[in-house]
Parts: structure tokens; C-alpha cells; sequence
């Protein structure tokens, strides 16, 4: 099993001091399955403050922009997002509850 991140969209200002098009906001999921089918994911935002010269909007690919939003995230955010989804799937795979009728 390994996360799969992806990114959702991105929010940008049109014009940004001398610049246009500057990302400031990652909408990004995370999610895992395992050999059974059981899931898990998370959902999320992130501000980015993006320094340096700007890629253009159009050349950002999907990869650079999850590097973006990891960043922003930070390592042990990223870490707590994927134990959360591990510990969605555990839950899945071995409950500890059940509901309905018995009849």
C-alpha cells in the first residue's frame, strides 16, 4: 500500500505584483486501498507562498504541485495524513463495531 496524492485544484491570483497567474492556495486528497478493496482518504487545502521566479500556471505540473502542497504540509502533517488513512483502512480490515437489526 502507498498514499496517492493528487491535487484537486488550484486557486491563483490572475495578477500578483509584476506577476500573473501565482498559485496561493493547493486543494489536495491523499488516499490508499488495500488488497481487499478497503479504503481510506483524506481531503485538504494549503496556503503556498510560492518565492523565486513563478513557474508559469501553465507549465505546473500535477508532481510539482503535490511537492508544493507536501511542503507547505510539512513532513510530520504529511505523516499524520498517511497514518490517518492506514488507521481508515486497519478500521475497515478489523472492525470494532457493527450496527443494524437482528431481525
Amino acid at each position: 500500500m502507498a498514499v496517492t496524492w493528487n491535487i484537486a485544484t488550484m486557486e491563483r491570483d490572475l495578477v500578483q505584483g509584476d506577476n500573473t497567474d501565482i498559485v496561493t492556495i493547493l486543494h489536495w486528497t491523499a488516499k490508499d486501498e488495500d488488497a481487499d478493496g478497503n479504503t481510506g482518504s483524506a481531503y485538504g487545502a494549503v496556503g503556498v507562498t510560492l518565492v523565486g521566479t513563478p513557474t508559469p500556471y501553465a507549465d505546473i505540473t500535477e508532481t510539482q504541485a503535490i511537492g508544493w502542497a507536501k511542503d507547505a504540509l510539512g513532513a510530520d502533517e504529511v505523516t499524520s495524513i498517511e497514518d490517518g488513512i492506514a488507521a481508515q483502512i486497519a478500521a475497515k480490515t478489523n472492525p470494532t463495531t457493527a450496527s443494524g437489526v437482528n431481525w
